[in-house]
């Protein structure tokens, strides 16, 4: 099964919300406590999916709100030279910053981040800063949970949603739950489940799912479809680490993707890139299993390596990968 797009539209993926700065210990084995050196990268999931599908060769563009500021602009140079449009990011001139996530690296299996984002500038992106225009250009409108936790973000992002849905363009809500971001898991789950249930496409972890359910436990696939597809979803993508993902159609398919055996330096960055080469596979016309091949080998090769965005994979390196077969 494939999902069909609109195939008159300039861009293949807009998306909205955050851009950040990604500090990234340079020493690797040891507590920030003892880190003294870090590499700078662009980050924030949306922007990350924006660069992903970007240097996979899609047309990407980018609504956002940047700072006014030496990191507002390197955050801009680097989108606009791998290709994405910059046109619709909007500069903050009121003092806020851009957020900050200095990474922790002790063990591929403990990393952890630590985040600065007490008023900074993507969650000040204004209703009215959100252009239909823009917005009827492209297949895909991304979205991601993060821009949903404060105002005036929360109500950007329900406007875009709300002009994809009327412009006919598929919306795409990668879930990317932080809880440093919101004030409750009621009110993480209230706006979760408002937007999950008006896109077409719903891809998260099992953890994202569940807090978007407000479960205190696991919850169960089957159920979490079942109410998603009693409204506007065609597809939903859960995501059970090395377990691999599994793909839900609103048809009754159930589709499931290995993850691919890799060398791991760190955990963060994996989300991003599966979904990048997830929606590239998509929008390609490859079906949903392929696809779902795609989002896992993308993962594999990102957590292998130091960054998240500089680390974004190829197509020939993906193929590779996909073609050896070498999955867990």
């Amino acid at each position: 099964m494939t999902i069909l797009f609109n195939k008159d539209k300039e861009f293949d993926l807009i998306a909205v919300g955050r851009a950040c700065i990604d500090l990234n210990a340079v020493e690797f084995n040891r507590p920030m406590e003892e880190t003294i050196t870090f590499q700078k990268y662009v980050g924030g999931s949306p922007a990350n999916v924006a660069i992903g599908s970007s240097k996979l060769g899609l047309k990407a563009g980018f609504i956002g709100k940047i700072p006014n500021d030496q990191h507002g602009r390197f955050i801009e140079q680097y989108m606009s030279n791998v290709g994405i449009d910059t046109s619709n990011m909007v500069i903050d001139n009121d003092g806020h910053k851009v957020g900050l996530a200095f990474t922790e690296i002790k063990s591929p299996e403990e990393c952890s981040i630590l985040m600065y984002r007490e008023q900074v500038a993507d969650l000040y992106l204004e209703p009215a800063e959100v252009d239909e225009e823009y917005i009827k250009r492209t297949k895909i409108l991304l979205v991601s949970g993060t821009a949903l936790a404060q105002s005036p973000s929360r109500e950007a992002l329900l406007k875009a949603v709300k002009l994809a849905k009327k412009n006919h363009v598929k919306v795409i809500f990668e879930l990317d739950y932080r809880p440093y971001t919101w004030k409750s898991k009621e009110e993480t789950a209230v706006y979760y489940t408002q937007v999950a249930e008006q896109s077409d496409v719903v891809i998260g972890t099992r953890e994202e799912f569940d807090m978007m359910e407000n479960l205190d436990h696991e919850g169960v696939n089957e159920k979490t479809i079942k109410d998603l597809f009693e409204h506007s979803p065609e597809l939903v993508v859960i995501k059970h680490g090395v377990e691999g993902s599994f793909a839900y159609t609103r048809s009754g398919e159930t589709y499931r993707g290995k993850a691919y055996k890799t060398k791991v330096l760190k955990t963060f960055g994996a989300g991003d890139s599966y979904a990048s080469a997830f929606l590239y596979a998509l929008v390609s016309g490859k079906d949903i299993e392929t696809a779902l091949k795609y989002g896992s080998a993308s993962a594999s090769i990102v957590v292998s390596k130091h960054s998240s965005s500089d680390a974004m994979p190829t197509v020939e390196e993906i193929e590779k990968l996909i073609k050896g077969n070498n999955t867990i």
